[in-house]
């Protein structure tokens, strides 16, 4: 049987965004500095943000007010809902510097039961385009359109005036191949469960200085599930994990006068997924193997970097008497911190009825140069909403450039009003 080669440029982009490659790591080139080292893993189509508003704010959105996109950022916040209930519907154009028939589309909702509770649900759907199978000869085999998708239903729990948590289940599909014999193996759908767990604190008496507003803290860590395979070969393929990642973010909205208001919004953000790990002929030089364990790997995410490996003039890594190799000085506690992407969002609103807002992410250049800008505006008319957000990256090549996402709004049953003071029955 020839040899199966498979045209994956577009499935590829996808998990891996088009890192700025900026040396190996432990390269002597660097001269001490961290080399490019990104964790890669299985569905990234899970993290990408999937709706406007927070598209529009560089992605920080983890302790944002409510809507109904935040069974995608933090569950808990819904118990602090305005609307009683709400549905949206969003479309994403992905990678369209580089192609043109990759999108994201999600559709969710959510619905007040009491003061106490909120149930929310969502379905995201990522289509790769259409994909060309061909053989080592160059010769076609079909032609295909690899989609994946993901179910997600949530609950949320008010547990004091002024707490909330969330718990969200997930089912993932990922069919990229179509069930093609690549190089002899059979291939087949990957299939995964997950949860998210959130937590959101909400004060609607806050100030900073002589500006009243609300303040909001929240958390979750996100995707926690089984490994996903492509393959059935057994223990040689262990599976890959999803992207498994914890956000703690804060907002603050201050509100100026009964038309004008202003909230600044601030997430961290971290995969909790292991390190790759450096190796030499196939010998562990620093780091740790990454064949480990769900739990046991979003553990080791916190102490698994492995820095920069020094080298000698002939640029072989230099060992120490006891055998093991030289690390360059912090380099491991540097790369950890370089593993936290940072995201911040501003939001101005107009009489409840016109938004505009600004934002920036920016990810380290060692893990995968993730840097733009975001802007983005909103329309409230009644009970429907518009929002539209537009991605400017920092550098030309970066296929994320001039992502456009659109979100259509509609909110049932009237104000809730919620505020902090209100008891949970």
């Amino acid at each position: 049987m020839n040899k199966l080669v498979i045209s994956f440029s577009a499935i590829m982009l996808t998990f891996v965004t088009l890192a700025q490659p900026v040396g190996g790591v432990g390269d002597p080139s660097l001269d001490g500095k961290l080399g490019l080292n990104t964790i890669t893993t299985a569905v990234p189509f899970m993290s990408i943000t999937p709706d406007s508003r927070t598209g529009g704010m560089g992605d920080a959105g983890t302790a944002l007010s409510p809507n109904s996109n935040s069974i995608y950022w933090n569950t808990a916040m819904l118990n602090f809902s305005e609307e009683q209930s709400e549905v949206s519907i969003s479309y994403t154009p992905w990678l369209r510097a580089l192609t043109n028939d990759i999108h994201l589309s999600y559709l969710s909702a959510y619905g007040r039961l009491g003061d106490r509770h909120a149930v929310t649900g969502a379905l995201r759907y990522f289509s790769l385009g259409e994909i060309t199978f061909t053989d080592a000869s160059g010769n076609l085999i079909r032609q295909d359109k690899p989609s994946e998708f993901e179910i997600t239903g949530g609950y949320a729990f008010r547990t004091s005036a002024r707490t909330s948590v969330g718990l969200n289940g997930k089912f993932i599909y990922s069919n990229l191949t179509g069930g093609l014999t690549v190089a002899g193996v059979d291939t087949k759908a990957g299939i995964a469960g997950a949860a998210d767990i959130s937590f959101a604190f909400f004060n609607d008496e806050a100030q900073i200085g002589g500006l009243k507003g609300v303040y909001t803290f929240g958390a979750t860590i996100n995707n926690i599930g089984n490994k996903i395979q492509y393959t059935s070969v057994g223990s040689d393929n262990p599976g890959d994990f999803l992207p498994q990642n914890i956000k703690i973010g804060n907002a603050f909205k201050g509100q100026f006068d009964k038309y004008n208001s202003l909230t600044l919004s601030i997430d961290l953000q971290k995969l909790l997924v292991p390190t790759p790990a450096i190796y030499d002929n196939g010998n562990l030089i620093s780091g740790k193997s990454n064949d480990v364990g769900i739990i046991s790997g979003m553990l080791q995410s916190f102490y698994d970097a492995p820095g920069t490996v020094e080298r000698d003039a002939n640029g072989d890594y230099i060992q120490n008497e006891d055998g093991s190799y030289k690390v360059v000085k912090n380099s491991k506690l540097k790369e950890e911190l370089s593993e936290i992407n940072i995201a911040t969002g501003l939001e101005y609103w107009y009489n409840n009825i016109l938004a505009v807002r600004a934002g920036f992410f920016y990810e380290s250049n060692n893990k995968g140069a993730r840097q733009y800008f975001n802007f983005g505006v909103g329309f409230k008319y009644q009970n429907f909403g518009i929002d539209v957000s537009y991605l400017a990256a920092l550098k030309r090549t970066n296929p994320l450039s001039n992502t456009l996402r659109f979100t259509l709004r509609m909110n049932f049953g009237g104000d809730s009003n919620v505020s902090s003071d209100s008891t949970p029955e």
